[in-house]
């Protein structure tokens, strides 16, 4: 009796295992790791819980327990992207509540956390991130950030009492942003990480050190003395070995190695790269052993290396207590897993999906069309699906993804959003463009002044160079990012014919807008981006898609959070309205509860069995699954 081979059906349409419940159900992010000498503890965000992060802990005796209440919700709103939100020392766990962003502390077993930061004038209006706690526990330093006293929030390096009597002390403040606070062993000293206005903090940042002195007295810091950094470099994770010496990652010589104070070359140099723009708090990319060796994840051609974990292709929050090394790790087939002394401590998802389904993508590079003859660089993923071809006459569609940040990097592991789409027949490319990080500083930097050209020219380009190879048809290229992804997908259907459909992720249409209209983080990063505002004006106006209305004629998808900070729901209410009034074809859904980046169940799964439809109606092909109907205005038939 012969064996069955594969459906044949047409690309997009393809029955897939991989559905949008499965990306939610049972589905948890692991956001960071921190180990003690008999336990492991780690962040566990549940979309199935509205997106709320519990606090687990490991260990021998106990297995893995939730340590917070089934109500806490362990997030940071610092930046606004959050991170750092939780520490642990001697067994207690101090974190930040997302409902009042007060500092708390709690033990494995206690009945209720115990609160520690004072009640805020204002409601979320003293949030606290990158804690740590001094030598003789009695303070919680953290970086801190008040709202309600000016035109922005102010920034600054705080205390927190621990023995609950919530007084605050402040340490350090007068520049715009704080980051990294870290002590030595004997808690002696204070190091830190500055920038001001208009940098980011992988621009041009100052590390600092200063004595600590934690006494009946209180907390304070001696005067500060600069250790490194400065214009034209960027310096991260600061970090001092067991015998008191402080190291820190530099950009200085292109790529972030790890360097050491007073010495101008760096103790460890890698193939890669090892630090990464900290757009969020609580990065961990090296850790100490206590003979003073190091365990460092790196980048390397658009991928996370572990060299002590072949196997692994993504790796966060190295750390290191003792002879014991944690990390979380994840492949290309495998979602994460804790990792604690040699073992797994948190197995990932059994996604029963049989490894045909995630074979690991393509690292290609492509010409970016610059006479300087320079590249960019991309994760392509073919179609992938044991139990489906498309007709031999066809071609698959190509989704070309354009990451956030834009300072970011596509992701190295499982992705099943991704694997949604290979599964059903779509190819999909993630494209690190100019200005993605894991390619040292100059790399990062051709993106300045450049935002809304270069990336836009690389996502098109790498469309054309898998069209020219054959692999993909050109008549049905989908270009899909968020947040400043969504800029750069708005750009290219403004100002290239290239792509046939577009899905904008809480994108921005009006740079101008954004530049009055965000938060305090980002408010000034155009100035490196685009230009000076207002004085550069005019490049905002001719960069923003929303003034470029005559460009648009391919459908696009609109997906916005109703209570979004970063880029705000007006961004994307207004290049749809915009694009109805010209009868351009637009789908747009905007999700009450959501902010910047989806994060409940019901909203990730509506958003992409929507994008699905959409382009299924666009393309005429009837997706596989029930149907779902999504309200196209001006919607032309195929």
């Amino acid at each position: 009796m012969s064996t069955p081979g594969p459906l044949e059906a047409p690309f997009g349409a393809w029955p897939s295992p991989i559905s949008a419940e499965m990306l939610v159900s049972g589905a948890v992010g692991i956001s960071e790791v921190i180990p003690e000498a008999d336990a492991c503890w780690w962040a566990e965000s549940r979309p199935s819980e509205g997106g709320r992060t519990a606090l687990m802990r490991w260990s021998e005796v106990t297995g893995a327990v939730e340590v917070t209440p089934p109500d806490a919700n362990v997030r940071t709103r610092v930046h606004e992207y959050g991170g750092g939100s939780w520490w642990v020392d001697g067994g207690t766990a101090f974190y930040v509540d997302y409902s009042d962003q007060r500092l708390r502390s709690i033990r494995p077993g206690d009945p209720a956390p115990s609160l520690l930061s004072p009640e805020p004038t204002e409601p979320s209006g003293l949030r606290f991130a990158d804690l740590r706690v001094t030598a003789d526990g009695a303070w919680v330093i953290a970086v801190g950030e008040t709202h309600g006293v000016g035109d922005e929030p102010a920034n600054s390096l705080v205390a927190v009492a621990t023995d609950g009597s919530e007084q605050l002390v402040t340490l350090i403040e007068g520049a715009d942003f704080y980051g990294s606070p870290c002590l030595p062993p004997d808690g002696s000293q204070l190091a830190w990480v500055s920038w001001d206005h208009p940098n980011m903090p992988w621009d041009d940042t100052t590390l600092w050190r200063a004595e600590l002195i934690s006494d009946a007295d209180g907390v304070r810091v001696g005067a500060p003395a600069q250790v490194a950094g400065g214009p034209g470099e960027a310096v991260v994770q600061p970090l001092w070995s067991p015998d008191g010496t402080l190291h820190f990652l530099s950009d200085r010589s292109d790529f972030w190695y790890l360097y050491v104070e007073g010495q101008d070359e760096p103790v460890l140099s890698v193939e890669g790269e090892i630090g990464y723009p900290p757009w969020v708090f609580g990065l961990a990319r090296y850790a100490f052993l206590p003979d003073g060796s190091v365990i460092a994840a790196r980048f390397y051609d658009g991928v996370e290396v572990l060299d002590s974990q072949p196997q692994l292709t993504a790796v966060n929050t190295v750390r290191a207590v003792g002879n014991t090394v944690s990390f979380a790790g994840s492949t290309w087939s495998n979602e994460t897993a804790v990792f604690y002394d040699g073992k797994v401590v948190r197995e990932p998802r059994d996604l029963g999906l049989a490894p045909e389904f995630t074979p690991a993508p393509e690292v290609i590079s492509f010409s970016t069309g610059q006479e300087s003859g320079e590249k960019a660089y991309a994760l392509y993923f073919a179609p992938a699906n044991p139990e489906a071809v498309g007709p031999a006459s066809d071609l698959p569609p190509l989704i070309v993804l354009a990451h956030g940040g834009p300072t970011s990097a596509a992701r190295s592991q499982l992705n099943l959003a991704r694997r949604f789409w290979t599964s059903r027949g779509f190819a999909v490319v993630d494209v690190n463009y100019r200005g993605s990080s894991g390619f040292g500083r100059a790399y990062r930097k051709k993106l300045d002044h450049n935002w809304g050209v270069a990336d836009v020219e690389d996502c098109v380009n790498a469309a054309r160079f898998l069209v020219d190879r054959g692999d993909v048809d050109p008549d049905r290229l989908i270009i899909r990012g968020g947040s400043a992804g969504g800029f750069t997908v708005l750009s290219a259907l403004a100002f290239h014919d290239v792509f046939t459909a577009g899905a904008n992720m809480y994108g921005v249409a009006d740079l101008s807008a954004l530049a009055l209209d965000t938060h305090k983080f980002e408010s000034r990063y155009l100035d490196n981006l685009v230009g000076r505002w207002p004085e550069d004006q005019e490049i905002y106006d001719a960069r923003s898609p929303i003034n470029h209305l005559e460009g648009f004629s391919a459908p696009m998808i609109v997906l916005q959070g109703a209570d979004d900070a970063v880029v705000p729901p007006n961004q994307s209410r207004m290049i749809v309205e915009a694009l109805d009034a010209r009868d351009v074809p637009v789908a747009y859904l905007e999700f009450d509860g959501e902010q910047h980046g989806f994060r409940k169940a019901e909203t990730i799964m509506t958003a992409l069995t929507s994008e699905l439809a959409f382009y299924g109606r666009v393309f005429g092909f009837e997706p596989d699954g029930p149907a779902v109907d999504v309200e196209i205005r001006n919607e032309r038939v195929p």
